[in-house]
């Protein structure tokens, strides 16, 4: 401030009226703005001078406009007089007199630390440290005040204190915008360390000037993060706040105005710099979000170091409130139960890369879209560069199809966490733009990992920039934006330098002579990885072949499915029942899901005809058991794979259930060809019997295999221990595979065979062959890396070979107790060969004699003969039957009565 001359009005008045205020801010050392309580918005303030003495003047800057003018320095110790002023009066309550008012309305008077007069004499202070000169050419010798003044002078400069030292008194303070030519160099080189600094200007609530110290640099600050309302300069120079610009400014001046306080400098982008301000009793950032005053920028809320989520936070509690700014706030959500807002679904199926069709637990299907993520894009001229080629956008737009196979693996099948973060409403065709449904939008996580983050994370997708005033955003906008500028750093995905993926994939789908061509290939290939990419029925889907690059049309073989609805050249066709269900229930099983198929056929249109698989279920055999179809007449030439046919008739009978009131099963003619002719091999590999059954079959493993089983056990076992599953998590269903709990306390694979309620699911656990009811408590998912892809089911039913048990059930206690005794949980020889529904049918050696344990049953007559025409296995018929007439000649066990096979022995429960 410039130096203040010598007031030309008249003596002040004796009786002075004592007024109070608190100190605002102090200009220099013998100027000071005081203001009132605030009443419903910002106080009045004024400016009073002090009486009889002058303290240095400090600087100015020249004014803008007037080239004539310069900037003027400090003079010597106009700093320090300020700056012990501003030490002892910032914030504290004063009380003065005004003795004497210029025309210009310029005020002088008497100032004292305190509610009365008898607090600290501010004028005499400074005198007395020698930080101002008292004004002697106006004192009057009556005056006891002036007169003290001058005695403290005399008594300073006697004891060289302030301006009587030696010393010179003068501060350089230098504005870093004029005097440093790249600030982000010095912004980047105090490495977001908290600086020294006092503020000196509020220009409004997010925006100070700010002194640094020691190095006496002044520097605009805006506040990282947030935005207060502003005072917007007209064109006449004027300027217009903005609702609520003048209490934000009150708030900041009246808790950091010429404070001392640390400043965190966070950037400099475009010569801004941003910085968080740290004061003893809290953020002022964080303070003018909760009470109202400030919003949250996004372009600025990367840089911010005290973790953003603590800005939204405080965003959030104001709009909650909806206190000043937010007073007619709406939340995008207000309209939602919570039920509504946040949920548990299962994923059903990707749409695209940000969206997906969930299943809720009351069974409905329901689209969500994942907020403020936009999935990949053609833009310019790509758009149009080929207009006459088919457009496919999964596998013509890049990275397309990286981001809905990330979803898609990630998802599809499981269950998630969704809290719709806002409802995007439906929107008309524009000009250029086209229509839009209503979307709910919202964030999905898994296992606490944010899906879209995660999108975001491997530049597969790109985060949606809104206008500040747009609230409809993620509820983790902040880590998307962070995530997004790691890729983009990374140079991850869309954000790579390098050339984008393409996929050359072939549709076959209808192109008979293409289809012709791929035929031999797959039907070599015997079983083959696909991926459903679309159910146009129970039966009929759509498939994707990773190794051919190619799509089919795919028919499921040996079953009739009810058809759908669909227009034909004459009409629409009307469709049949049930189709709904069946197609509901191939979606539910297998779309989008990764299968393994094996082609037999083709029909005249290009559709490939055959049989497939998910996790061990064959999908033709599910419908079939689930009454959604019959069995097709074609399904006796395809028996020779894996079992279909046995199971296809197993559950045939379910199909007329479902599949059509005249449902007629047609007689198969001489069997099936498995059953009639497959040669038994003669050779014996060695085995370990895990389960006996008590229809006398048994489940053994390969020793060959054993090792694998044992590492794999060993490794699923230590990552469930690292990561216990969630218990309660695991919704059992039919033919899930999973892991069970078992009584010993350790956790195995196992399938779910049925489902009577969460207290009862009965489970069968595929490597050892025995079955148990347990709670789904003691059920969790299969981790991946240890389904049956990685190593198939090890446990394998067999039957014995050319034996018949007897129907009697003591008698087949008695064999089942023996059989047990014998060789379960050892290891033996089989001779696995014949296959007969459900189970091979084998012939089983002890391990250590090598002695037949079917014919050893025969011979203590505990079973009888099963006798076989077939001429290649007369010899091994013609054994059995010798040992069985042996032992009922000796009327051993069964034969103990004699020969129960008359006619008239069905009384005893036996039959021939």
């Amino acid at each position: 401030m410039a130096s203040v001359s010598a007031p030309t009005q008249t003596a002040p008045t004796p009786t002075a009226p004592l007024q109070r205020g608190i100190v605002k801010m102090v200009l220099s050392g013998c100027a000071i703005i005081v203001r009132g309580q605030p009443r419903g918005g910002p106080p009045p303030e004024r400016q009073i001078n002090l009486s009889n003495i002058r303290a240095g003047a400090m600087a100015r800057r020249a004014a803008q406009g007037q080239p004539d003018t310069k900037d003027t320095p400090d003079e010597p110790w106009a700093f320090q007089a300020r700056e012990f002023l501003r030490k002892k009066l910032i914030g504290k309550e004063v009380c003065f007199t005004v003795e004497i008012k210029t025309a210009l309305g310029r005020e002088y008077g008497m100032v004292y630390l305190g509610k009365d007069t008898t607090g600290e004499n501010i004028a005499e202070s400074l005198v007395n440290e020698g930080l101002a000169t008292v004004r002697r050419e106006g004192i009057r010798g009556n005056n006891p005040e002036q007169a003290r003044l001058c005695e403290l002078e005399d008594q300073s400069k006697s004891s060289k204190k302030g301006m009587w030292s030696e010393g010179g008194g003068t501060h350089t303070i230098r504005d870093m915008k004029y005097t440093i030519e790249n600030p982000r160099n010095s912004v980047d080189s105090l490495h977001q360390k908290p600086i020294n600094a006092i503020i000196e200007h509020v220009r409004d609530g997010s925006v100070v000037r700010a002194l640094l110290l020691p190095d006496y640099y002044l520097v605009t600050v805006m506040l990282s993060g947030v935005k207060c309302p502003t005072f917007k300069r007209e064109a006449d120079g004027t300027e217009t706040p903005e609702a609520f610009a003048a209490e934000a400014k009150f708030f900041t001046e009246s808790r950091l105005l010429q404070r001392d306080v640390q400043i965190i400098l966070e950037s400099c982008p475009n010569q801004i710099i941003l910085g968080t301000i740290l004061h003893p009793n809290g953020n002022i950032t964080e303070l003018l979000l909760k009470e109202g005053f400030a919003r949250c920028v996004d372009w600025s809320m990367a840089v911010y170091t005290q973790g953003a989520e603590k800005l939204r936070a405080a965003e959030r509690s104001a709009k909650e409130r909806k206190v000043r700014i937010w007073k007619d706030y709406v939340a995008p959500t207000a309209n939602l139960d919570q039920k509504d807002r946040q949920f548990v679904a299962k994923v059903m199926q990707v749409v695209n890369a940000d969206a997906m069709v969930v299943k809720l637990n009351s069974g409905e299907y329901k689209t969500i879209h994942l907020s403020s993520i936009r999935p990949p894009r053609i833009e310019g001229e790509e758009k149009n560069k080929d207009k006459d080629k088919r457009f496919r956008p999964l596998y013509d737009i890049p990275y397309m199809f990286e981001a809905r196979e990330f979803l898609r693996k990630k998802l599809i099948g499981k269950k998630v966490n969704v809290t719709v973060d806002y409802i995007r409403a439906a929107t008309g065709p524009g000009e250029g733009t086209p229509a839009f449904p209503e979307r709910t939008c919202a964030t999905v996580t898994i296992g606490g990992i944010n899906i879209a983050e995660a999108l975001v994370s491997k530049g597969l997708v790109t985060v949606i920039r809104y206008r500040q005033d747009d609230d409809q955003r993620s509820s983790h906008y902040d880590e998307l934006l962070a995530a997004e500028a790691r890729a983009i750093k990374n140079g991850k995905g869309l954000h790579s330098k390098k050339e984008v993926p393409i996929h050359r994939v072939a549709d076959i789908s209808g192109e008979t002579q293409k289809a012709k061509q791929f035929l031999p290939f797959l039907q070599r290939a015997g079983r083959s990885e696909a991926v459903v990419e679309y159910v146009f029925s129970g039966s009929r889907l759509k498939l994707y072949m990773p190794k051919e690059t190619c799509l089919i049309t795919f028919l499921l073989a040996g079953i009739e499915c009810p058809r759908s609805s669909r227009n034909l050249p004459g009409g629409m066709q009307v469709a049949e029942p049930f189709s709904d269900e069946a197609m509901l229930f191939t979606k539910e099983l297998v779309l989008q899901r990764e299968v393994e198929v094996e082609v037999e056929s083709m029909d005249k249109a290009g559709n490939f005809i055959g049989w497939l698989h998910i996790e061990g279920v064959n999908l033709s055999v599910a419908l079939v058991e689930n009454a959604l179809s019959k069995v097709h007449f074609t399904a006796e030439r395809k028996c020779l794979l894996q079992n279909a046919w046995s199971q296809l008739r197993r559950h045939a009978g379910r199909g007329k259930k479902r599949s059509g009131a005249n449902y007629e099963e047609k007689p198969v003619e001489g069997g099936c060809p498995s059953i009639r002719g497959e040669r038994t091999r003669g050779h014996y590999r060695p085995v370990y019997v895990t389960e006996i059954t008590d229809t006398l079959h048994f489940y053994s493993q390969d020793v060959e295999t054993g090792g694998q089983l044992e590492s794999l056990m060993e490794t699923m076992r230590a990552e469930i221990a690292a990561q216990p599953p969630v218990e309660g998590s695991y919704s059992a269903r039919r033919w899930d595979y999973c892991i069970a709990k078992f009584a010993d306390g350790e956790w195995y694979r196992a399938r779910v065979e049925r489902v009577e309620s969460p207290a009862k699911v009965h489970v069968f656990y595929i490597d050892y062959g025995n079955r148990e009811v347990v709670t789904s408590t003691r059920l969790a998912t299969i981790p991946p890396a240890f389904s049956t892809r990685t190593l198939p089911a090890q446990a394998t039913e067999y039957a014995f070979a050319f034996i018949l048990i007897p129907q009697d059930e003591d008698a087949r206690a008695d064999v089942v107790d023996c059989v047990v005794r014998d060789i379960q949980n050892s290891q033996c020889l089989l001779n696995g060969s014949t296959r007969v529904p459900p189970a091979h049918t084998s012939r089983i050696q002890f391990g250590d004699t090598k002695d037949d344990v079917g014919l050893g049953l025969v011979k203590e007559g505990l079973v009888m003969v099963d006798v076989r025409k077939e001429k290649y296995l007369q010899k091994m018929v013609t054994e059995y039957l010798n040992s069985q007439e042996s032992a009922k000649s000796a009327r051993l066990n069964i034969w103990r009565y004699g020969d129960f096979r008359a006619d008239d022995a069905d009384e005893f429960g036996y039959s021939r």
